[in-house]
């Protein structure tokens, strides 16, 4: 059996998530006619006590329409140098929307209140791009899955308001994050102008993210989806499968997070590790030592049908998810061991 620990978006739909899919009530969504894209963005917005929501294709959509609802051509986005929106995202926030990025060097890809207050330019200095948008990540994927405390997201949220900024949250793996700090959802509806959400991560779902917001914002956000080509036309089917993630597949995170720190303590106690980053959430970053080549220790893994990714720099990475199961597991560290 092949082990993938490349990422948590390799999970496939099980077979009561296909059974939901199979049988959804379906229209065209262009029309605001399917209802259960319908219910899925009601759903999604009363989770975070927001207004409304709207269903994309994917995350990097969804986050592509909030800077661009929040920010015009020539402005800057304060951000940790190691976001999605900056290293992920094809160079979108320039594309899409003509912005550029004023990068912060956080800790494991989260920033403070005071470097955000830092970075903010003079509105009156015209030679500088204006400050207009803060965007974080919660959890950092490059980071390994660290989650912010509330209380350091509100501090930023203050700085925002003080300045009037808008405030953006991608919230990829947001699920890890609530489960894994035992957080309400409503707490970040209240401080975030906009949220974008994964469904085809730790969830489960095989496609999807939903931005969440005020109902002005979904508004408009639904002109810039027909602009990026967004729009779907029968996409109750691949809804359903998102509103199944949601009502089943959250609480099992837990899970995920368990077996995670169980490889992140037998790979601390190994020799040929350098680093072990902490394992907060679903996410494993290691470095190897000096001595041991990187890609001949993946190539290892995969003759044990066993793979993992290099985000490059010596970061290797794993990522444990709702297709990983217990027999894995123990194969997996029994592996580990023995290297």
């Amino acid at each position: 059996m092949e082990i993938n620990l490349i990422s948590d978006t390799v999970t496939k739909p099980t077979q009561e998530m296909l059974e939901a899919m199979f049988t959804a009530k379906v229209g065209d969504d262009v029309f605001k006619q399917d209802p259960t894209v319908n219910e899925l963005e009601r759903y999604t917005a009363s989770l975070f006590g927001k207004e409304a929501a709207l269903f994309f294709p994917s995350g990097t959509m969804a986050n592509q329409t909030a800077i661009r609802l929040h920010t015009k051509p020539g402005d800057e986005v304060i951000c940790d140098k190691w976001s999605h929106i900056f290293l992920y995202e094809g160079g979108g926030v320039a594309a899409n929307s003509g912005v550029s990025c004023h990068l912060v060097d956080g800790s494991r890809g989260k920033i403070t209140a005071q470097q955000v207050k830092e970075v903010i330019n003079d509105p009156e200095f015209y030679h500088a791009p204006v400050t207009r948008l803060v965007s974080l990540e919660n959890t950092t994927n490059k980071g390994g899955g660290a989650c912010y405390d509330l209380s350091d997201m509100q501090a930023i949220g203050q700085v925002c308001e003080e300045h009037g900024l808008k405030y953006h949250l991608d919230g990829a793996r947001l699920w890890n994050a609530m489960i894994a700090k035992q957080q309400n959802p409503k707490d970040f509806g209240r401080l975030f102008d906009t949220i974008s959400v994964c469904l085809s991560k730790g969830l489960g779902a095989p496609v999807g993210s939903v931005l969440v917001g005020s109902a002005e914002d979904m508004k408009k956000a639904m002109r810039v989806r027909k602009l990026f080509g967004g729009n779907m036309r029968q996409s109750g089917y691949l809804a359903a499968a998102g509103l199944y993630a949601l009502q089943h597949n959250i609480q099992r995170l837990s899970k995920d997070h368990e077996r995670a720190q169980d490889l992140a303590q037998v790979l601390s106690k190994k020799e040929w590790v350098m680093t072990v980053e902490p394992a907060e959430t679903n996410i494993v970053i290691f470095t190897l030592k000096p001595t041991v080549n990187e890609q001949d220790f993946i190539e290892k893994l995969k003759q044990k049908n066993i793979l993992i990714s290099s985000m490059g720099q010596g970061k290797l990475r794993m990522v444990t998810h709702l297709d990983y199961r217990q027999v894995m597991h123990d194969y997996v560290m029994e592996v580990l061991d023995k290297l």
